[in-house]
C-alpha cells in the first residue's frame, strides 16, 4: 500500500479531503482551534513553468490555488529595466500573487551579486534564492545588510560542488548576518540519501524557503515525482513543519513534464493541502 493510501486510511479522510479544501464538518469542529493556528504559505517556483510565458506562469500558479511565487529569470530576466520589472510586479499584485523572491540565481562575480540585489530591490522582493561562490559570501553578506534583502542559498544535491545539501551551506553562513540563510530543496536532499526532515531541523534557524519536490528514489539518479508518490514521507515532513511553526513558504518546484506540468502541480498541491487539513 502506498504512503498516500495509508495516509488516507489512517487519518479517516476520503479522496474528497485531498482534492478539496477542508475536512468534514465533524473534523473541522474537532480540530478548529488547532487548524486556526496553522498558516503555512504555499507557492510555486517558476522553474516548474519554464516552457511558459510570464503571464501563463502566473495564471497556472493561481490555478493551483496558491498565492506566493518566485520568478526564474525566463519569466523576468535579470537585465530587465525598471519599467519591465514594475510591470511584472503590478501584474502579480493585480492577480493577488505575492512575488516574494527570485531564483535560482548563480553568482560567480561581484557584478552578478550587484545585479541580483538591484533586481530584487526594484521588484520589491524579500529574498534572493541563489548560489554564490564561496569567495563571494562576505560580499553577499554586505549586500544583505545594505539592501535588507535576505539571501537563501539553494542546495542542488549530487554533482553540486558548492552546496549539495542545506547543511553544507549552513556551515558556511551560520555565523554570518541572520539574513543569510537557506532555500532547502527536499528532492535534491533526498537524492543525497539524506533525510530532508532532519536537515530542516538541523538548519531551522536559517531556513527561509523550502523547495518542495518528491523524487522516485533516494539515490543520485532519483527523478522528479508528484508529491506523495515518491520516496519522501511528506506526511511526517509537513507535521514537522507545522510543529516547528515554520514561517517561510513551501514553494513547489516540479521538474518533470515541462511541456505539461499543471496536472502534476495540482495533484502535488492538493496532496499538501490534504495533509495540512488533517493535522
Amino acid at each position: 500500500m502506498t504512503k498516500r493510501r495509508k495516509f488516507i486510511k489512517n487519518t479517516g479522510i476520503g479522496i474528497a479531503a485531498i482534492t478539496v479544501s477542508g475536512l468534514t464538518k465533524a473534523s473541522n469542529s474537532m480540530s478548529k482551534n488547532k487548524k486556526s493556528e496553522i498558516n503555512i504559505k504555499l507557492g510555486v517556483a517558476t522553474y516548474t513553468l519554464r516552457k511558459f510565458t510570464q503571464k501563463e506562469a502566473i495564471d497556472m500558479t493561481l490555478r493551483c490555488g496558491v498565492d506566493h511565487i518566485t520568478f526564474k529569470s525566463m519569466h523576468l530576466p535579470l537585465d530587465s529595466d525598471n519599467e519591465t520589472i514594475k510591470k511584472a510586479v503590478n501584474l502579480c499584485k493585480e492577480k493577488g500573487l505575492v512575488l516574494y523572491g527570485a531564483g535560482n540565481i548563480t553568482m560567480e562575480t561581484k557584478e552578478d551579486v550587484d545585479q541580483a540585489f538591484e533586481y530584487a530591490k526594484a521588484a520589491e522582493m524579500d529574498m534572493i534564492i541563489g548560489v554564490p561562490s564561496f569567495e563571494l559570501l562576505e560580499y553577499v553578506e554586505g549586500k544583505v545588510k545594505e539592501y535588507n534583502i535576505k539571501m537563501a542559498i539553494n542546495n542542488h544535491g549530487p554533482g553540486d560542488d558548492l552546496y549539495p545539501s542545506g547543511v553544507s551551506a549552513y556551515e558556511r553562513i551560520k555565523h554570518m548576518d541572520k539574513r543569510m540563510g537557506l532555500c532547502l530543496d527536499t528532492g535534491h536532499t533526498m537524492r543525497l540519501n539524506r533525510d530532508p526532515e532532519q536537515d530542516v531541523r538541523d538548519c531551522f534557524d536559517r531556513v527561509f524557503d523550502i523547495h518542495v519536490k518528491d523524487v522516485t528514489v533516494a539515490k543520485p539518479e532519483g527523478k522528479s515525482e508528484i508529491i506523495g508518490r515518491g520516496a519522501i514521507d511528506f506526511v511526517s515532513f509537513l507535521k514537522m513543519i507545522v510543529d516547528l511553526n515554520y514561517k517561510g513558504t513551501l514553494a513547489l518546484e516540479y521538474e518533470a513534464e515541462s511541456e505539461d506540468p499543471l496536472p502534476a502541480m495540482m495533484e502535488s498541491i492538493g496532496y499538501i493541502k490534504g495533509v495540512l487539513s488533517a493535522i
